[in-house]
Parts: C-alpha cells; sequence; structure tokens
C-alpha cells in the first residue's frame, strides 16, 4: 500500500477481497444498533457471552456500542491478555473497523453534549423532569403486560398537555417564570436537535454495516494511529498494539483445552491413528537409525502436492502447511500463556526448537508437536484443519491424523440492516395487515444517545452505569461466535471428503520413509488399507470428548 500526504491512517482491505466474508461479518457488528442483549443469541456449548446490566437503563448501550469498545478494550490494552489466533478471519480489520466505529459515535457525541449543555445542563431542572419522565416511560415499556406500550404514551402524552398548562398558567412571575418556561420548552427544542444528528448518524454506520456484508467497498479509516510527530506516544502505543495483534495472529504455537479441543480450530471431529512395531525387512541387518522428525519432514514435502491431481476437475485449493506446537491447558482456563524463552521469536517458536519438540517431547508433561494442513473455505466462513503427529515409543511407531472443522461465523453477524417497519391491521379490513415504516431514531433512541453523549468521555463511569459485555476467554474473535459447520450440507461435505486424501499421503510418505530405512512395512500397509476404509464413515464425532 502506498502512502501519501493525504493518508488518514490504517486502511483495511475492501470487502470486495476474496475470503473476507467471515472478517466483514464481524467487523459489521461495530455499526450495528441491535440491542445489546442480542449477543446472548450466539452462546454455545463452549462459549458463553455475557451482558453486564447497568445501574440505569436509560444510559444502556446498543450492541455496536458495547461490541466495538470491549473488542477494542480487549484486543488493544497494552497490559491485555494473550490472544487465541482468529483462523479464516483477521483480527486487524475487525479491531480497526470498531476503532473507526468508535471515531464516528465520538463525533456524534461530542455534537450531542453541545446540545446537552446548551439545551439542558443551563436548564438543569427541566432536563431532570424530562429524563425522569422517559425513565419512567421506559420502565413501564419494559413490563410484560400487552398495554405497557399503549401506557407507557399514554404518560409521554399526559406531561405533554401538563407541560403546556404549565406554559399558560405560570404561577411565577419575572425572570424566574421565564426560566420555568424555558425549562419546559429548551428540552424539547434540544431534542429536535439531537433527533437529527442522530439520524445522520445512524444511517452513515447502517450504510457501513450494509456495506460490509454486500461486497461494496467499505473502508476503515484510523487516523489516530498514525504519529505524526515524535512526541504522539498514544498514536504510537496504538500503532504497536494494532503490529502486536498482527504478530500474534501468524503464531505457531495453540492450545489444547481438552474437550473443548484445540482452540481457534474448532471441533476434532475426527482421529485416527496407525501404530505398529519397528521391525527389520531383512532380519539379518538391523533398522537404520531415523528420527521422528525424518518422517515428518517427509509427510511435509508429500502434503505440498494435495493440490495437484491426475484429473483437471478442480479438487483442492493450495493448502497452509504449518508446524504447530500445542500447549495442554485445563478445559476451564480463563487465560494463556504464551511461550517466552530464546527459542521464541515475535510469538512464533523458532524451527531448531521445533525440531526438539519433535523428537524429544513425546512422553509426559510438556508441548507436543503437529504437522497441520488447513483450508480456509467459503469466504473465511469454514476452516478445515488436519493435524499429523509422530511419535515413537519403544518399538511402536505412531502416526495420528486429527480432523478438525471451525463453523461459519454466528447468523447474528450475517443479518443485514432493515428499515424499522411494523405490521398493522387495516382500519377496514383488520384481518389483513399493512406494514408500516417506522423512524430510524425512535424517540427513547434519541433520548438515551443524548443522555449517553457526556458521559463517553470516560468510559469506565459509563459502563458502570449502562453495562458492558463480558467476551468469552481465552478470547479470540473467530472461534468465540462460530458455528457447528455440521448443519449445513456443503460445509459439511468439505470437512468429510478432505480427511480421505490426507490420511492416504501421510500414510504413503510415513510407510515410504520406514522402507527407505529398512523396516518391515507390510503391517504398516495393512492397517493403512483398514484406515482408509474406516476414514469413509460419513458420520462426524466429537473426539475430544472420551467415553471414559
Amino acid at each position: 500500500m502506498s502512502v501519501g500526504t493525504e493518508w488518514d491512517g490504517p486502511q483495511v482491505p475492501v470487502s470486495g477481497d476474496e475470503g473476507q466474508a467471515a472478517t466483514f461479518a464481524l467487523a459489521s457488528a461495530a455499526y450495528r444498533d441491535n440491542v445489546v442483549e442480542d449477543v446472548k443469541k450466539t452462546d454455545n456449548e463452549w462459549h458463553q457471552s455475557t451482558v453486564k446490566a447497568g445501574r440505569i437503563g436509560l444510559f444502556r448501550p446498543n450492541l455496536g456500542e458495547a461490541f466495538s469498545r470491549a473488542v477494542v478494550d480487549r484486543m488493544l490494552a497494552p497490559d491485555r491478555k494473550p490472544l487465541i489466533q482468529s483462523f479464516g478471519a483477521e483480527p486487524q480489520v475487525v479491531v480497526e473497523h470498531c476503532l473507526a466505529a468508535n471515531n464516528i459515535r465520538r463525533e456524534r457525541d461530542n455534537r450531542l453534549s453541545a446540545v446537552m449543555v446548551l439545551c439542558g445542563l443551563i436548564f438543569l431542572p427541566g432536563l431532570v423532569g424530562w429524563l425522569l419522565v422517559f425513565q419512567l416511560r421506559t420502565y413501564v415499556a419494559k413490563r410484560d403486560d400487552k398495554r405497557a406500550g399503549a401506557l407507557a404514551t399514554a404518560l409521554l402524552t399526559a406531561v405533554g398537555v401538563v407541560a403546556a398548562l404549565f406554559l399558560l398558567k405560570m404561577p411565577l412571575n419575572g425572570f424566574w417564570g421565564w426560566y420555568a418556561r424555558a425549562c419546559v420548552v429548551a428540552p424539547v427544542l434540544g431534542w429536535f436537535w439531537a433527533k437529527r444528528i442522530c439520524e445522520r448518524t445512524a444511517k452513515d454506520l447502517r450504510a457501513r454495516w450494509g456495506g460490509l456484508l454486500s461486497g461494496s467497498s467499505v473502508g476503515a479509516k484510523v487516523p489516530e494511529a498514525v504519529p505524526r510527530a515524535p512526541g504522539e506516544t498514544a498514536a504510537e502505543q496504538l500503532r504497536q498494539s494494532l503490529a502486536r495483534l498482527s504478530a500474534e495472529q501468524q503464531s505457531n504455537a495453540v492450545f489444547y483445552a481438552g474437550p473443548k479441543g484445540i482452540l481457534g480450530l474448532g471441533t476434532r471431529w475426527g482421529s485416527w491413528q496407525l501404530a505398529e512395531d519397528l521391525a527389520p525387512a531383512d532380519p539379518t541387518r538391523e533398522i537404520h537409525p531415523f528420527r521422528s522428525w525424518d518422517v515428518i519432514r517427509a509427510i511435509h514435502d508429500q502434503l505440498r502436492m494435495l493440490e495437484r491431481g491426475p484429473l483437471n476437475t478442480g479438487g483442492f485449493p493450495k493448502p497452509s502447511i504449518r508446524h504447530w506446537i500445542v500447549t495442554p491447558i485445563g478445559e476451564n482456563a480463563k487465560e494463556v500463556s504464551r511461550p517466552e524463552s530464546t527459542d521464541v521469536e515475535a510469538f512464533q517458536v523458532k524451527p531448531h526448537a521445533i525440531q526438539d519438540i519433535c523428537n524429544k517431547q513425546q512422553f509426559g508433561s510438556g508441548d507436543r508437536h503437529y504437522l497441520g494442513v488447513q483450508w480456509t473455505l467459503w469466504d473465511g466462513q469454514l476452516v478445515i484443519t488436519m493435524m499429523i503427529t509422530v511419535t515413537v515409543l519403544h518399538e511402536t511407531l505412531r502416526i495420528e491424523v486429527t480432523g478438525h472443522a471451525l463453523g461459519p461465523v454466528n447468523p447474528l453477524f450475517t443479518s443485514k440492516p432493515e428499515p424499522p417497519s411494523k405490521e398493522v391491521a387495516k382500519s377496514l379490513k383488520p384481518w389483513e395487515t399493512r406494514k408500516v415504516m417506522l423512524p430510524l431514531v425512535p424517540t427513547d433512541e434519541v433520548v438515551r444517545l443524548t443522555a449517553r453523549a457526556p458521559l463517553t468521555w470516560y468510559p469506565p463511569l459509563l459502563n458502570w452505569l449502562g453495562g458492558s459485555i463480558a467476551l468469552p476467554e481465552p478470547f479470540g474473535l473467530r472461534h468465540a461466535w462460530a458455528d457447528q459447520p455440521w448443519r449445513h450440507r456443503f460445509m459439511a461435505d468439505d470437512a468429510l471428503r478432505a480427511a480421505t486424501p490426507v490420511l492416504r499421503v501421510v500414510h504413503a510418505a510415513a510407510i515410504r520413509v520406514l522402507e527407505e530405512n529398512g523396516v518391515d512395512t507390510e503391517k504398516f500397509g495393512t492397517r493403512s488399507a483398514f484406515l482408509s476404509t474406516q476414514v469413509q464413515d460419513p458420520t462426524p464425532r466429537k473426539a475430544d470428548l472420551y467415553d471414559a
């Protein structure tokens, strides 16, 4: 990307880029105006999102406000906990859209704060009175009674009538009489002014929300991440936080959390093991010494050929093949700890350390080595990973292949914005209904945004008063809100079909290494043929849940 004098900050890729559906679905949450409780719809058996209730309902956030603030605070804080990689998505893009959404709302809140000062704080008695009315109206409207909505509207109408009578029959005279009248009128005029500000911002946010999901060019400008002078420490810190986020995303260290599997890779749905004795092919000669790394290296080289086939019928796209270091953690662990030593640089375990772990750490405590082959399909909505590990204990060689599948982003993040509307009965044909368009920003929303605006300068107080979202830990953007792929027929087919070719390539490469080193491969070949038949079972299982 070229950088010119008019550059406004980091520009995220636009939504026309290939393979970005999951990324932009998550990023669209920063611009949404749903109620914050909708995040509970994304809960699954492994991850539960918590909505922290506030003290005053008038200051409650909506989904976009709470999501963008929670994500930025969690992923960019200088002293934050380590993150789980977001396979199939780009977390920096999501974070930059959250920053951009915060900037848009900050500009709106600055204008609303001016409205609050000019039409509210100067006329504080009237402001407090009107806010109490709206707070009472909100409380009444939340009741389960079907007549609650009509009762709330009637309450506001009655207060309006009383206010009008108060203006006409003012009991005070002189300055205080006119001030009392202004206390009644000024907050109402401020509401009309604030409504125009809120509607303009709502249209902008909804346009970005819809643009991200429809494929139009929507980029996030984050000018505050570009230091323009040596003394701009805040900008430099933000730039370093974004760089750290990108580096951690490329880490080759992952975490195994018991029944939850390898965090970030999704469900481990299948496991196939080939384990046989190492016997010499020629009884008069000994086996030529070799190590686990020799087998893994041969498998690695052979997996590069997966995209090639004898027929020109499409087949596999080019996979990502990496060596992974897997660290065990507790099933209910609330945080992870990334390795820190001379063998780790920029979150990457160095090649010589990977080789040592592969050859030596095969039994007992410690990290383990896996070779992973990964496909990101369906524009990032499906991530298929096959993990291979080789162990040698005494005279037994074991080759284990496991299948992992990370499903699509929860449908909450893929729904497009729709104009507010409701169905009402026709006056002359009550058995039929018609759609009535509602205001983009209703009355209660204008009051909520205006009341919150002055407090946005100090988010901790605003979160305490209005509430916030507590993100599931250990946190990773992609796996926290992923659904199972098995509900989608074609995604499930893709995950199941990938297992057989990978298993056969792994076994063929391993058997070739064994033959080259004088090992009798007859039992290995027989066992491989049996597993090749077993892997065609079309039923995925929860391989991390042991029936014991």
